[in-house]
């Protein structure tokens, strides 16, 4: 197996259809909470939109990269989630969400593989590999927020 393709199936496991690691993954995550979980909040925690919004915020500028665009995201912007006001707010957000994480994954599946150790956008950044490997890294951090946070809001 490639290391594309096996850091594509490592994507697919957090964000899409996993349960090796963290015995779940993103999309069954986010698809079984309504709109009004998403946006609960839990004493001082982030709410379940807003992580999902910061996590798609990551691929999306990424993938921007992967398609030869500049590195345009910031951390500061990484947290401006637009109002979720309806049921339909957040389902256009979780297949935003859903879109890019597979295009993601495909994009990474697709990539040459000497690819991964170049420089991502400048060299400041480090690799392609390094970057694709934090996005892995982030995304755990963040679905086991989000994991605990459903958790919270059930036991309410």
């Amino acid at each position: 197996m490639t290391r594309n393709l096996a850091i594509a199936n490592r994507l697919r496991e957090v964000l899409l259809n996993g349960k090796w690691v963290a015995n779940t993954n993103f999309k069954e995550q986010i698809v079984s909470v309504s709109w009004e979980q998403a946006i609960q909040k839990v004493d001082s925690l982030n709410t379940i939109a807003l992580l999902t919004f910061h996590v798609n915020y990551y691929l999306a500028g990424i993938l921007n990269v992967f398609n030869g665009g500049k590195l345009e995201i910031r951390d500061t912007y990484s947290f401006d989630l637009p109002e979720i006001k309806s049921e339909s707010d957040w389902n256009t957000l979780v297949r935003d969400f859903l879109s890019n994480a597979e295009m993601f994954a495909n994009q990474v599946e697709q990539m040459d593989e000497s690819r991964l150790d170049q420089p991502f956008a400048d060299e400041k950044y480090g690799s392609y590999l390094r970057n694709i490997e934090g996005v892995i890294e982030h995304s755990y951090y963040h679905l086991g927020q989000i994991s605990l946070i459903r958790k919270m809001i059930v036991q309410k």
